[in-house]
């Protein structure tokens, strides 16, 4: 308080030589092109960085894009919006959300246009396609061929080594462990594996349709004629020109005169810079991040990301009795994990909830445990394509005692207690050892169900018949009761904002740190990296998912998890 006082008084002093200072530097040239490029990582909110962060290339922020192009549609100066977008390193929900502020600031009567100098993808040209104008490299190549979900089953070749996969679950699309336990896909797995591709190939047909002006069939055609070279592109009218990134100015400006561009990150600081600073502090609506497998501690022989209990309910705690924390986002980018650590961050989310307004934010992925947590909120909010649901549980634990016989190895066993060997590594299951894992899995799913019935204030039939592990879109979800509203961060900071009765220009929205632990790393012998990459190059090829490995491999036994929604996060 004392600094900020001082800091205050010093702005009161240099006042009257700032001011014309400032005012200069708000002066934005008319016509000219506000210029974001787009290389790497998207998310939807990220925090204020470190001093030590400063310099490194940040992630492109989702909420400060809707920032941006709110404050481009407002001023009457800037011509338009320049996108270079090299990447799009994001799911489909984070690229609806782009896609759904280009189109508005287009609805605005602003230019946009989007170059890509690389060519392009599916997410790339589903959220390009929003834009007023298309260019590209000229050698570049565009390829939204649409999308693939492959899975290897390892049923045979497990067989032929003598080791075996027992696996126990809860509704029958929950799917984690059929790349173990079976030769082929199951048909539950088959129709949701196939809605989901359905929703997205639909979102990226419609999303052509609707910006290159042509019908569904037509853009279904030019996606199955992709990926295209440059020339082909234009002339198949998904791009409008070809120009290299120092060729662009002078495409978007007169003949003589080409078009002004203005950093985006300088553009808006100058229409955020303040001439006073504020006297007191203003609420804040905090963003509380989970995103990573959800586990209790860090178990794990894989690197990944994780969401551990401990650290995320040390958070909602302290959200809890922050003053200025008016009210709280949880923003949900998780495939789920351990039931137990779901449970116990739903329990502390209840609380905060019972005085605070709480909001689920659901990225690309919520599903499994990750829906567990989003149930305690006041309300859900999901993109179309977020893939969320799979409300179910699974068991999962490698039997070798087969191989062991065959290679000669014989295993003597001594218990007291009928259920004494239920954890020992790589043991064949007693028929009563069967029967109480069988039943703890029973259990799980019967408290699952009922904390999300009674998070959704909906009668616990009603969750039944949409649980059994199926996995939905957001869109499915939104018609079955699952999500409240469609939409992206600011969705969902709004209906914040309804609750507390206060406009959002009267709050800060912070995103708390820190959001998420990391697994340690394989532990191998001294002077064996050579290993460590093989075995994930192995991971690669298998198709398997690493992060299912780490969790299965540690302490848990019973997972609230979702690998469809883990293959399909990005």
């Amino acid at each position: 308080m004392l600094v900020r006082a001082l800091y205050w008084l010093l702005r009161l002093v240099v006042l009257p030589l700032w001011a014309p200072i400032r005012a200069s530097r708000r002066r934005v040239a008319p016509g000219a092109f506000i210029h974001l490029e787009v290389a790497g990582p998207v998310v939807d909110i990220a925090p204020r960085p470190r001093l030590w962060e400063m310099r490194g290339k940040r992630p492109l922020c989702l909420h400060t894009f809707g920032a941006l192009t709110a404050a481009i549609a407002a001023d009457t100066r800037p011509r338009g919006l320049l996108i270079t977008m090299k990447s799009f390193g994001g799911g489909m929900a984070s690229a609806a959300a782009m896609r759904e502020a280009i189109a508005l600031l287009v609805a605005a009567g602003k230019e946009v246009v989007v170059h890509l100098p690389t060519g392009g993808g599916n997410k790339e040209l589903y959220v390009a396609a929003a834009a007023s104008r298309l260019l590209i490299g000229p050698q570049s190549t565009l390829a939204p061929v649409g999308f693939v979900y492959n899975t290897h089953y390892l049923k045979g070749a497990l067989d032929k080594l003598g080791v075996r996969a027992d696996v126990l679950s809860r509704g029958a699309y929950k799917s984690a462990g059929e790349t173990f336990s079976r030769e082929s896909m199951s048909e539950p797995q088959r129709e949701q594996l196939g809605a989901l591709l359905d929703a997205l190939y639909g979102a990226l047909t419609r999303s052509i349709a609707a910006g290159r002006k042509i019908s569904e069939e037509q853009a279904k055609a030019l996606i199955d004629a992709a990926p295209m070279r440059a020339n082909a592109a234009i002339a198949a009218g998904l791009i409008d020109g070809a120009a290299y990134e120092d060729e662009v100015p002078a495409l978007l400006g007169s003949r003589d005169r080409p078009a002004t561009l203005i950093g985006a990150g300088d553009y808006l600081s100058r229409r955020r810079a303040r001439l006073m600073p504020r006297v007191r502090r203003r609420g804040v609506i905090a963003v509380l991040r989970l995103h990573g497998a959800i586990v209790d501690g860090a178990p794990g022989i894989l690197g990944g990301r994780v969401a551990a209990a401990e650290p995320v309910i040390a958070q909602v705690r302290a959200l809890r009795s922050a003053r200025r924390v008016r009210g709280v986002v949880l923003h949900i980018d998780s495939p789920g994990g351990s039931a137990l650590a779901s449970d116990r961050m739903f329990h502390e989310l209840v609380q905060l909830a019972r005085e605070k307004p709480l909001v689920a934010c659901m990225s690309n992925v919520a599903a499994s445990g990750g829906y567990y947590v989003a149930a305690a909120a006041h309300a859900i909010v999901a993109q179309p394509t977020t893939v969320t649901g799979s409300i179910g549980v699974v068991a999962a634990r490698p039997v070798f005692e087969p191989l062991l016989k065959r290679l000669g190895i014989a295993t003597e066993t001594l218990q007291r207690g009928a259920n004494a060997g239920l954890f020992a590594a790589g043991k064949e299951l007693s028929i009563p050892e069967h029967a109480a894992l069988d039943r703890e899995i029973g259990d799980v799913y019967d408290g699952f169900v009922d904390a999300v019935a009674t998070g959704r204030n909906k009668p616990r039939t009603e969750i039944e018949a949409v649980a059994q592990g199926r996995v939905w879109t957001g869109s499915d979800a939104h018609a079955r009761g699952l999500v409240d509203t469609l939409g992206g961060l600011d969705a969902a900071i709004d209906a914040v904002c309804k609750r507390l009765s206060t406009p959002v220009s009267g709050l800060d929205v912070i995103a708390h740190r820190p959001g998420h632990a990391h697994l340690p790393p394989l532990p191998l012998p001294a002077g064996a990296p050579r290993q460590a990459a093989w075995v994930r190059a192995l991971l690669g090829v298998l198709d398997l998912d690493s992060e299912l490995l780490s969790l299965s491999s540690g302490t848990e036994r019973v997972l609230a998890w979702s690998p469809v929604a883990a293959r399909l996060r990005d």
